[in-house]
């Protein structure tokens, strides 16, 4: 559809890519990666025609749409949200005004005119057209994408004046969704939303009928929806065949292969520059001596581009909070009339790495806000546990900086003993180099403020971490330093997110905001939608839930139930792909160290029971015990449905 040849671009004096052939075709299904200011956004806005080459040529194929949605700056007015989006059925629309038209107008003529029959055989092509067009079900699907992106049914007469720059961002999307053109360009299309409605749009682009070229840093994202990686690095293009973890092995093979390549023909070249310098002055080898060098002459010379330098950051740890870091006792939140959740009983635990999830607007930043102590219960009881210091970043924390001062200088105040390599290094992590550390915080984007605030929290960070998606304007390699950092860290973390890979790798529990309440599920996101699917037990009940509370009442004398495992999940009827198969190994051995934690934990917790303080003291302590054995029973059954499949797929 568009050909790319030679293609040659340049921003100032720097060149973003050159030399790249590019047929872009009708089956296109190819995510584009590289790091923040390799030029990924220019060449999605040159394939949309919106930018120029600078070198070579582009070919656009006749009758092509093309669609493009910029990562932000749209501003939609005067329409309500669903009369906006039907905007992109407008040729639809004059069709149907056009057969209303015929219609009253075969009503005035004689039935057997030539001209009725002009007029009849006009409205019949017209009918055809909308019914092939699909034009009686537009609204049926500007009522589905909507939903999709996460509109109520009650935001959909709302004037789209009234949204927030990231739902403005939905919208525009919903209407390209909607338009269906030839090529989608989509520049980070799941900036602005939540993980179900990134789970929708993920889905929408597997069944999407044309092509597509996308830019994302989530790498679960890209491993789901895209067929081939263009890889912008060292100002070239390099294409992969597969998805995103398959580029990434693909990648290190290439890398490994040049590498041998190019040892080899050093290997090559010394060997003939030696006999060249032996023999230069010796009559007897002069025809071999011109041979080599002619030979030496006719080698293209193979270049290793420079390796990415491997980043790493480590926190300092804190000082140990005690076993409880956090809990509720039937808390209740609201604002005036509206109840954001109610009868809410957890316990949060040192060590534990817990995400909260649930659709926007369900209550995550009101409740992280509350374990942060910015926001008070409206009922209910909420307790930090001893030596527990929390440390919150917020989605606008860069609010609360000095726009006057320098990066660097801020930094350097906040941790005095940081030699200027070290300030300069954490700087490096969330893409602040060279000269831009330098930069008052003043003249950063509101992006680059919330980077720069999340580095400064991590320099002297609390033992009980409260993030509020810390993950948002981080490209891939920051989220992995990130991420990296994290798993390292020895105090606890709540976090929100809609990275479905990092809340992966990271979280042990997820807590579920939605519908007035938080229900608590072990393990990570994966096992969260299993459980949400019918592969479990729906939700671990938490300290104070009917569940436990029926426990509590039951004769002392009576042996406790056992709790029912959940049922085995039934086999697969085809064999796992080496991705899934690796993620579910990866999964078992999170499930035997988060056994091994637990195990411990009980005998913490038995021991403690042995030795009576108080009354109040052992009905805690049993709470913990009877919480922390569900959860144990349940990662055991989990993990014989994980060995087993894997066995399976040996």
């Amino acid at each position: 559809m568009i050909q790319l040849t030679g293609a040659l671009k340049r921003f100032g004096p720097k060149t973003l890519f050159e030399e790249l052939d590019w047929l872009v075709t009708t089956g296109e299904r190819t995510g584009l990666v590289g790091a923040n200011g390799t030029g990924k956004t220019t060449l999605l806005k040159i394939l949309a025609g919106i930018d120029g080459l600078d070198g070579g040529t582009q070919t656009l194929m006749k009758g092509v749409t093309v669609g493009y949605l910029p990562q932000d700056g749209l501003s939609l007015s005067g329409r309500s949200v669903f009369a906006e989006c039907m905007t992109v059925f407008a040729g639809l629309r004059a069709l149907e005004e056009e057969q209303e038209t015929l219609t009253a107008r075969m009503a005035e003529l004689d039935s057997t005119s030539a001209e009725y029959a002009q007029v009849s055989e006009r409205f019949h092509r017209a009918e055809n057209e909308f019914r092939a067009r699909d034009g009686y079900a537009v609204e049926a699907q500007v009522g589905a994408v909507l939903t999709g992106l996460g509109f109520g049914r009650e935001d959909w007469k709302r004037p789209t004046e009234e949204f927030s720059g990231g739902w403005q961002m939905r919208i525009a999307l919903a209407k390209l969704l909607l338009e269906k053109p030839n090529l989608l360009l989509l520049d980070e299309p799941t900036n602005h939303l939540d993980l179900e409605a990134r789970n929708w749009l993920e889905d929408y682009l597997k069944q999407y009928p044309h092509a597509y070229v996308l830019v994302s840093h989530d790498r679960f994202f890209l491993d789901v929806t895209v067929k081939r990686i263009a890889e912008l690095w060292n100002k070239h293009v390099n294409f992969y065949s597969g998805n995103f973890s398959r580029y990434e092995e693909l990648k290190t093979e290439r890398r490994a292969q040049l590498e041998s390549a190019y040892k080899n023909q050093q290997d090559k070249i010394q060997h003939l520059e030696a006999f060249i310098d032996r023999f230069r002055y010796k009559a007897t080898k002069a025809r071999q001596v011109q041979s080599r060098i002619k030979e030496l002459e006719r080698i293209e010379r193979i270049e290793l581009p420079p390796a990415e330098q491997a980043i790493r950051f480590h926190f300092p740890q804190p000082k140990p909070s005690g076993r409880v870091v956090a809990e509720f006792r039937n808390v209740a939140k609201s604002y005036g009339a509206k109840l954001v959740f109610s009868d809410v009983n957890f316990v949060i635990e040192r060590g534990d790495r817990v995400a909260l999830v649930g659709v926007n607007g369900a209550g995550k930043s009101t409740l992280i806000k509350i374990l942060a102590g910015i926001e008070p219960v409206t009922a209910g009881e909420y307790t930090l546990g001893y030596n527990a210091a929390s440390d919150y970043f917020a989605q606008d924390q860069y609010k609360e900086l000095d726009p006057k001062v320098r990066m660097i200088d801020d930094l350097a105040a906040v941790a005095p003993r940081a030699t200027n390599t070290e300030l300069r290094s954490i700087l490096g992590c969330f893409l602040f180099s060279e000269d831009d550390v330098f930069k008052a915080i003043g003249v950063l984007s509101g992006g680059e403020r919330n980077r720069y605030a999340l580095a400064r929290m991590l320099m002297v960070p609390g033992n009980f971490m409260l993030l509020d998606e810390p993950t948002n304007h981080l490209d891939m390699r920051a989220k992995d330093v990130l991420l990296e950092a994290l798993e390292e860290f020895s105090g606890t973390v709540v976090f929100v997110s809609h990275d479905r890979y990092f809340i992966d790798k990271l979280a042990t529990r997820i807590f579920e905001v939605g519908d007035g309440a938080v229900h608590v599920y072990p393990g990570n996101y994966e096992d969260y939608l299993w459980r949400k699917q019918g592969g479990g037990t729906a939700a671990v009940p938490a300290p104070g839930e009917p569940g436990l509370e029926a426990e509590e009442k039951a004769p002392a004398a009576a042996p406790a139930k056992p709790a029912t495992p959940p049922p085995p999940k039934p086999a697969a009827d085809k064999r796992l792909n080496p991705i899934k198969l690796r993620q579910m190994k990866e999964r078992r051995r999170a499930i035997e160290d988060e056994v091994t934690r637990l195990e411990v934990e009980i005998a913490d917790y038995e021991q403690a029971l042995a030795n009576f303080k108080s009354a109040e003291e052992t009905r805690s302590v049993s709470e913990l015990l009877s919480a922390r054995r569900r959860d144990l029973e349940s990662l055991l059954a989990e993990w014989e449905d994980v060995a087993q499949t894997i066995e399976a797929n040996r």
